[in-house]
C-alpha cells in the first residue's frame, strides 16, 4: 500500500520539529552569565579571597556585552518565522512565504538574542592604600562613586569592588 503525503503536511510537521528543538535550544541557551559584584557561582563559594582597601578614583559607565550569541535566537526566530510564513497563500507562494519568514524571523531573533545579552557596567579605577591603582569593570548594580571608600575583592574568580564597610 503507497502512502501519499501532501506538501502542507509536512511542512506542518517540520514547522512543529523545529519549533520543539526551538524551545529546547532556547532553554539550554538561558544560563546567564554575570559581571555583578554580588553574584558567586557555586564553586566561588567558600573559598578564600583577598580584599584590599582603596578609594574610587574614576567610575566611567559602560556595556557589557555577551560573547557571541548561543544561537537560540536564531533557530527561535527562524521556526517561529516559518511556522507563520506557513499561514499565507498556497503552492510556491507559501514555500516562499515560509522560507522567507524563517529568514527574517532567524534575523530578528539574533537581534533579540543580542539586545538581551547586554548590561549596564561600571568600569572602576581604584587607587589602593598600597598605592597601586586597579581597574576593574562589573555590572552597575552596586552602587559606586568617585571617592568612595571601598574594598576590592580577589582570588576566588572575577574581582570585585564592593563599598567598604561603614565604622
Amino acid at each position: 500500500m503507497r502512502m501519499f503525503f501532501s506538501t502542507e503536511a509536512c511542512l506542518g510537521r517540520l514547522a512543529l520539529a523545529s519549533l520543539a528543538l526551538s524551545a529546547v535550544v532556547l532553554v539550554s541557551g538561558c544560563a546567564k552569565p554575570s559581571a555583578s559584584a554580588n553574584v558567586y557561582t557555586y564553586n566561588q563559594a567558600q573559598r578564600d579571597q583577598v580584599m584590599r582597601n582603596g578609594t574610587v578614583v574614576n567610575v566611567r559607565p559602560i556595556t557589557i556585552q555577551k560573547e557571541g550569541t548561543s544561537g537560540a535566537g536564531v533557530v527561535a526566530g527562524g521556526a517561529v518565522g516559518g511556522v507563520l510564513g506557513s499561514t499565507i497563500g498556497g503552492g510556491t507562494g507559501r514555500t516562499l512565504a515560509i522560507l522567507g519568514g524563517a529568514v527574517l524571523g532567524a534575523l530578528a531573533g539574533d537581534a533579540v538574542e543580542e539586545r538581551v545579552g547586554k548590561k549596564d557596567g561600571l568600569e572602576i579605577t581604584v587607587k589602593l592604600d598600597n598605592g597601586e591603582t586597579r581597574v576593574i569593570a562589573q555590572e552597575a548594580d552596586v552602587p559606586i562613586m568617585l571617592n568612595q571608600r571601598v574594598q576590592v575583592i580577589s582570588g576566588a574568580g572575577p574581582t570585585r569592588v564592593v563599598p567598604a564597610a561603614q565604622k
